[in-house]
Parts: structure tokens; C-alpha cells; sequence
């Protein structure tokens, strides 16, 4: 039995991950030979090409694009095999890598995040916040958290909190245009549409007793991002349907008003998501429980 490559496969995830030998090299403090020796190991054992190289680029080839999942998910558990191996009463220490939704973010995350960067000065955190969904593994995230119904998938998911989901508009708006009394009504009025789902043209509204109904809102502005909404809601422009987190300030303040208290557009819920391997470095731990103590 020949054991697998199990540096030139990490060696193959840094070099697609920096997108040169030579970024691979300086993040693994190796030197440039060695890299390319790696790789070029590792395709002779497989008997196929990683990398298609030029003069000024590396690529991926088809084969390295399949395989990448595989090499990215043998790097991860190896380094987080050798943090679960040290001795836990040391200072943890190095980078954490997160996503998160732009809004919710900027709103409820930056606080949680600087009382951790207190409470863990060793550990570095690198957070991108976008709405749009990120692929963990490709992009080398080490968690994520993401709002409203999860699909399917290998993720490892802790669910932190439901969210509740609103019908908003301005009073001023509806003494203009008058108040919706059933979902289908909604085509007759000017909506604001979120763009960052599957079907964003097709609103399914639940009742309480769970019967949907579909509809298709006539949009009168459509965004990728809830918060940017807010401003033309609150001014009488249209009709939203925004989680709490959003518009819980606007509807306390009677600036927006809950106009379909009866209905609402499936589970929004707070999580966090993973790799699907069980092994994690200590640092990512730390950070998990310290989101799910502070964002319940």
C-alpha cells in the first residue's frame, strides 16, 4: 500500500488558492523549487495535469478543478489535526477566516467580532461581508454565518436564533395607495424586491396555517442588499419585506408599519456554517462558540 502525497496535496491547494508558486512558496515559507516539485509529483502520481502554465499564469486544468475539493479538504483536517495536538492551555493563536451578509454584518457581527479580537488578541479574523453566497471550501473560508433556510449540502450548520420577516411600508404610503388586506393585493402596489434569492420575482407568502400563495409583486426597485431599502421605505416609496434585525428600529419607531401581520415568507434563521469535517483548529472553535454565546 502507497500512502497518499499528503504535503503535495496541501502544496496543490496553497498554489490554487495564491494562484502562483511563488505567493504558494512565501505562504508556506517553502521555496519556489520546492513547490514545483511538489506539484509536479503529485501529477505524475495521478498520472494527470494540475495546472495549465504560461510565462505570466498558472490555471487550473479540468482535472485540478475536480480535484481541488479534495486537496482543500485534506489541507484543512491536517492543520486542524495538528492545533487539536497542541497542548490547549497555549495562547491560540493565528488567522480565522469568515463571511457574513453585508447588512447583518456591519449591524449585529463588527461588535461581537471586536469584544472576540479583546478576549483573543493571538487570533487574526478575516471578515469579508457579502451578500452573496460564498463556497466555504473553495474559498477557503473557515466559517459562515448566513440568514434564511439552508439547501441541502455537506455543511456543518448550527442554528443560533429565528428571525422574524415583515410586510413594511410607511404610513404615508398607505394613506397614498391604501392598505394591502391579502397577500395577492401586493401585485397591485409598488414593491421592493430582493434580489439575492433564487426566485426573487416570485413572492410565496405562508399563512398561519401554512397554505402559500404565490405571487409576483409589481417591482418598483430591486437591490442585492435589505439596508439600502430602508431609506426610500421609511420615505413612502413602496412596500418590503425585510427580517427583524433590519427594520425592528423603524417599526418601533412607527416610521414603518407591519402591514400583513397574518402572513410571511418562509423561515428566516440565523447560522452558522462549516466545512463538513469535524476536525477544526482550536482558533476556529474559539470563535464559533464565542458567536453562538454572543448572536443567540
Amino acid at each position: 500500500m502507497t500512502l497518499p502525497d499528503y504535503e503535495a496535496w496541501a502544496i496543490f491547494a496553497a498554489v490554487a488558492r495564491r494562484g502562483s508558486f511563488t505567493a504558494a512558496a512565501k505562504e508556506l515559507n517553502l521555496s519556489k523549487p520546492t513547490i514545483s516539485k511538489a506539484i509536479t509529483r503529485l501529477e505524475q502520481s495521478l498520472g494527470t495535469v494540475l495546472f495549465h502554465r504560461t510565462s505570466r499564469k498558472i490555471s487550473l486544468s479540468t482535472a485540478g478543478r475536480s480535484l481541488l475539493p479534495h486537496a482543500q479538504q485534506i489541507s484543512y483536517d491536517g492543520e486542524a489535526a495538528m492545533e487539536a495536538a497542541r497542548d490547549t492551555t497555549h495562547l491560540l493563536n493565528g488567522r480565522v477566516s469568515l463571511a457574513a451578509p453585508l447588512s447583518y454584518g456591519l449591524s449585529h457581527l463588527a461588535p461581537v467580532i471586536a469584544d472576540f479580537m479583546c478576549a483573543y488578541p493571538e487570533i487574526t479574523v478575516d471578515l469579508q461581508l457579502n451578500d452573496a453566497r460564498v463556497d466555504l471550501i473553495e474559498e477557503g473560508f473557515d466559517c459562515a454565518i448566513r440568514i434564511g433556510a439552508l439547501p441541502d449540502s455537506s455543511l456543518r450548520a448550527i442554528k443560533l436564533r429565528n428571525m422574524s420577516g415583515y410586510f413594511i411600508a410607511a404610513p404615508s404610503y398607505i394613506e397614498r395607495k391604501g392598505q394591502p388586506e391579502t397577500p395577492t393585493d401586493l401585485g397591485e402596489h409598488d414593491c421592493f424586491i430582493y434580489s439575492n434569492t433564487p426566485s426573487p420575482e416570485v413572492w410565496s407568502i405562508s399563512d398561519k396555517s401554512g397554505e402559500i400563495t404565490n405571487v409576483r409583486p409589481k417591482a418598483r426597485f430591486r437591490s442585492n442588499n435589505g439596508d439600502v431599502m430602508l431609506p426610500a421605505l421609511i420615505a413612502g416609496r413602496g412596500i418590503g419585506y425585510l427580517p427583524d434585525f433590519l427594520c425592528q428600529k423603524a417599526l418601533d419607531a412607527g416610521d414603518l408599519i407591519n402591514i400583513l401581520p397574518d402572513w410571511h415568507m418562509g423561515e428566516i434563521a440565523l447560522n452558522i456554517v462549516m466545512p463538513p469535517s469535524r476536525l477544526r483548529p482550536a482558533r476556529v472553535d474559539a470563535l464559533v462558540d464565542f458567536l453562538k454565546d454572543n448572536l443567540r
